[in-house]
């Protein structure tokens, strides 16, 4: 069975595949295998140079941030060729921040979505990236809204800082391992 771990950014789903590991259970990072794959295919270079002009992590942040209609040309360009990775990578588990807009979800057979209480994602993504409150914002709203990835997803963990994420775990892999 091949698992899907959605979540905005920031819901802390990172954390998640770390207990994951904990199990046993490696995930494909498909942000980690995008920057990867960005790096090391000449073809995707090629692909994103004539589309963004530069291969520039700032330059491609701000063409992908100006307009729904930049991230769905970039995203048309990166998103196959994650999907390939993936499909080749032999693994069973995937994490996506994107994972319904991506067209991820069907990849994969079953769906967990991590959620945190929007400051909480604020503050993590400030944090970790050294943002501003309203930069943070801007990347939450170029993703789907939590409820709605909630309501498709087959399991939900609660990952607001509060909440035991082991225990969340624990009961997953046991529901999966049921339904298999």
């Amino acid at each position: 069975m091949k698992v899907g771990i959605a979540g905005g950014i920031g819901a802390g789903k990172s954390y998640v595949c770390q207990r994951l590991a904990a199990h046993g259970i490696s995930v494909y990072d498909c942000d980690a295998a995008a920057k990867r794959l960005i790096r090391t295919s000449p073809d995707l270079q090629q692909q994103l140079i004539a589309l963004v002009g530069s291969l520039d992590k700032a330059a491609m942040s701000r063409f992908l941030l100006a307009s729904s209609a930049n991230q769905q040309a970039m995203n048309a360009i990166i998103h196959p060729a994650v999907f390939r990775d993936f499909q080749q990578s032999g693994m069973q588990w995937m994490e996506s921040a994107i994972m319904y807009e991506s067209g991820a979800d069907k990849l994969v057979d079953r769906v967990v979505a991590v959620v945190a209480p929007l400051e909480v994602r604020i503050s993590r993504i400030q944090q970790r990236d050294g943002i501003s409150r309203d930069k943070a914002l801007q990347w939450i709203s170029r993703q789907w809204p939590q409820d709605e990835v909630s309501r498709r997803a087959h399991y939900v963990i609660v990952n607001d800082g509060t909440a035991d994420v082991d225990s969340q775990v624990e009961q997953l892999l046991s529901l999966l391992a049921q339904n298999e």
